[in-house]
């Protein structure tokens, strides 16, 4: 219409003919309707920008013949079907939601996908799926070592988790201080400087027994009292093993002629005197009613005090040198003997002949313990030629594991409350060391004695020990931590934790 016209007319035209209600009204329909036509348009891109994987599926809606068609999978919820099944024209026969949260790989660590080289389109998945993997890694580094661990990358959703929620850790242990002196020092004058004897017992009743030269003396750890019971002086006889019984109302004590003397602590009086040896009694046992005895004759004797005759009711011989340590298990089945040969003996109370044999040693075996915790564990250490620390399974007959400790091993003993060892050791570092089993770390180095740390001894509570030497005193030491709380700290990630 404006070909051939004055532009100054078309313009007073053009202005008239706005100002006339039909072309406004004409004006706003078509502006309505290319709005419409605009919106349409970006709601079919969404839709169609929404759909995420193409999977290809199979519907037998005639059974002799097998139509293929496309279907989507999408993060939408259920109604974005309803819009595929109108722009496809036809019905589809199920819809398989996407639901992240039961994505097993990405939350557990189980498999991921894009291990496999899957590409899903979306680095932002990928980028999700690594991060969640980081995640799982990083509460579970936390959760078992009880450390620090740092996480990499975008972990909004984790990081914060960690700091706030301390529960979640398991507590993580305190370690043990060990006071590196003792707590008491006691005087022991004519304590013998012999490795083949065993000269201190703690009873149950809390009273310790020495022996020093030919007397026999008891020390109380809540009075701190001392009583000589026995003076063997007279008959120019020498005291050479001490041993209690469980119940802590019978001390047995060999001497140097062979006698095994046993005592009724509480009406102060001798009630046997055992004979039969013919040698020095340097290893005392006890197992019930029934009193070991190891002796440099090379023999093992075992008599039962309840019955009417205290001859020899089994003797054990094996060892073709000195026996210097017995000790009976905690279930009183087996009796290890080690001796001067080097060798190291399991007995069955029902059997004459050894049912374990151990020669590994290359010194005399007196240091000999039974783990309170293991059944069947059994730990014996070597002297001066030998200075390792071997642990056995009697069950198996099996040797387990061997330590060097650089230096002679006088004794072993176990903790009754933790997974731990204490050994005394002689030539030449002269020192006690805490262990701590199975790993056999060094917990606590202990020096004090300036001889060889020949005797030990536990408390009945299983806290502290004593030590005895050639230096003629006695040290007290606190070393192993109290009996197990039934309260044990539970961590929050154990499954198990409250099910009833």
């Amino acid at each position: 219409m404006d070909e051939g016209m004055d532009p100054t007319f078309a313009m007073r035209l053009r202005a008239q003919l706005s100002r006339s209600p039909d072309y406004v009204v004409l004006k706003n329909r078509q502006m309505q309707v290319a709005a419409e036509s605009k919106s349409q348009s970006v709601e079919k891109e969404n839709t169609l920008l929404g759909f995420k994987r193409l999977e290809e599926m199979e519907v037998d809606d005639d059974p002799n013949q097998l139509k293929s068609f496309k279907k989507f999978k999408t993060d939408q919820p259920c109604t974005s079907v309803q819009t595929y099944d109108q722009f496809n024209g036809f019905r589809a026969d199920r819809f398989i939601p996407y639901r992240e949260a039961h994505n097993l790989s990405a939350r557990f660590n189980i498999i991921s996908d894009i291990r496999y080289g899957l590409d899903y389109g979306k680095k932002d998945f990928q980028s999700e799926a690594a991060n969640k993997d980081n995640a799982y890694k990083a509460i579970l580094h936390n959760e078992l070592l009880g450390s620090s661990y740092s996480i990499t990358g975008s972990l909004f959703f984790i990081s914060s988790w960690l700091q706030k929620s301390r529960n979640l850790r398991s507590p993580r242990k305190i370690p043990r201080k060990i006071s590196r002196v003792p707590y008491k020092v006691l005087d022991a004058p004519e304590l013998q400087d012999d490795f083949y004897l065993n000269l201190v017992d703690w009873s149950s009743s809390n009273l310790l027994a020495v022996g020093l030269g030919s007397c026999v003396y008891l020390w109380s750890a809540t009075t701190s009292k001392v009583t000589r019971i026995s003076d063997l002086s007279s008959d120019g006889n020498v005291v050479t093993s001490v041993a209690w019984n469980d119940k802590g109302n019978y001390l047995a004590f060999g001497t140097q002629e062979g006698s095994v003397e046993v005592w009724d602590i509480a009406a102060e009086k001798q009630v046997n005197s055992l004979t039969g040896h013919a040698g020095r009694v340097g290893a005392i046992a006890w197992n019930g009613d029934v009193v070991s005895s190891g002796s440099r004759d090379r023999n093992i004797f075992l008599r039962d005090m309840r019955g009417p005759s205290l001859s020899t009711c089994r003797r054990y011989a094996g060892h073709r040198q000195e026996v210097c340590g017995l000790k009976w298990s905690p279930d009183n089945r087996y009796l290890a003997s080690g001796g001067n040969d080097n060798r190291l003996y399991v007995w069955n109370t029902h059997a004459y002949t050894p049912q374990l044999t151990y020669h590994q040693h290359t010194a005399a075996v007196k240091a000999i313990a039974w783990s309170p915790h293991q059944r069947g564990l059994l730990t014996s250490g070597g002297g001066t030629a030998d200075k390792c620390i071997r642990f056995w399974n009697t069950l198996t007959g099996q040797p387990m594991q061997c330590i060097d400790t650089g230096s002679q091993v006088c004794n072993l003993a176990w903790s009754r409350n933790t997974q731990e060892l204490v050994s005394t050791h002689g030539y030449s570092q002269n020192q006690i060391v805490v262990w701590k089993y199975p790993s056999m770390s060094q917990i606590a180095k202990l020096t004090g004695h300036t001889f060889r740390v020949l005797y030990l001894s536990m408390s009945p509570d299983g806290e502290s020990i004593v030590t005895g030497a050639g230096d003629e005193t006695l040290r007290f030491w606190n070393i192993f931590s109290k009996a197990r709380s039934h309260k044990e700290p539970k961590s929050k990630l154990n499954l198990f934790t409250n099910i009833r």
